[in-house]
């Protein structure tokens, strides 16, 4: 299985701990899990300390050449070998990947349209190919690959650096793996039938449990900015053959055992 990790579960501590060891448990229990993290908060931290504010459209974060150094950085100087650590702390598991390495990722240039006008994201990319054989060399002997979300561009558009959505990249690597799951971890319970008008909050009474490929493309259209590349890749993971794909809270300390070794599971499940 495939599970992108990220949102609040990246910055609290015992969400962290707790973290690593569902994906030890996971091992351990005789699944195959494969993490695909992104860096949201910390690439934030590091570039307000820099005096760079940081800018969104459409849930994907604007990345100036400029700043694809600090975000490179981060995600694979930083972020990774922070989870790496932290679930080797309970034995020799863990290997660090980024995109480049073995090629395991090739970006192109990302294009979003936002109400007809074509918005630039600087160096933000799609994944247009995957070669997964480290990825499964490492699998098949026993280790946890932790990959982190940044890529290189094809050799004949110029190799450029890329910043890839980590949802995205997730899904990618799920269907090249031909993972049996994709589990996203995000910050709120789910995806919601619908949000409240009268200014409360949702509950979990108001999280869709499960929805077809079908059922979730026709909603897409209509769903907040910041569940829009969670929910597609979802979609993505499914219409390319992972036979279950699954939004889950973050916040809730081991919501991925939850999810995986419970008849109910939480957040929302989508089939093809």
């Amino acid at each position: 299985m495939v599970v992108k990790y990220g949102g609040n579960a990246m910055t609290d501590e015992p969400l962290q701990r707790a973290f690593a060891e569902d994906i030890v448990f996971l091992r351990y229990a005789g699944l195959r899990p494969v993490v695909v993290h992104g860096g949201g908060p910390q690439i934030t931290a590091h570039l307000e300390r820099l005096g760079i504010k940081s800018v969104f459209e459409a849930g994907h974060r604007v990345t100036p050449p400029e700043t694809m150094d600090v975000v490179r950085m981060v995600l694979v100087g930083q972020v990774q070998r922070e989870i790496v650590g932290l679930i080797n702390d309970h034995g020799p598991l863990a290997i660090g990947l980024s995109g480049e390495d073995g090629n395991l990722f090739t970006a192109e240039p990302h294009h979003l349209t936002v109400d007809g006008e074509e918005i630039d994201l600087g160096m933000v990319g799609d994944v247009s190919h995957v070669e997964p054989g480290i990825v499964q060399g490492l699998v098949d002997d026993g280790r946890i690959p932790v990959v982190s979300s940044v890529a290189r561009g094809a050799r004949e558009d110029g190799g450029h650096m890329y910043n890839l959505n980590a949802d995205t990249a997730a899904a990618a690597l799920a269907v090249s793996l031909k993972a049996e799951k994709l589990i996203v971890l995000t910050d709120v319970e789910g995806l919601y039938a619908e949000w409240p008008t009268d200014g409360t909050r949702p509950t979990s009474e108001d999280v869709i449990s499960t929805l077809t490929a079908d059922e979730l493309e026709d909603l897409l259209p209509s769903l907040a900015t910041g569940m829009v590349p969670k929910m597609a890749a979802c979609l993505r993971a499914v219409r390319g053959g992972v036979p279950k794909a699954h939004v889950i809270d973050g916040r809730v300390p081991h919501a991925v055992l939850v999810e995986v070794f419970t008849d109910e599971g939480v957040g929302t499940q989508v089939t093809a």
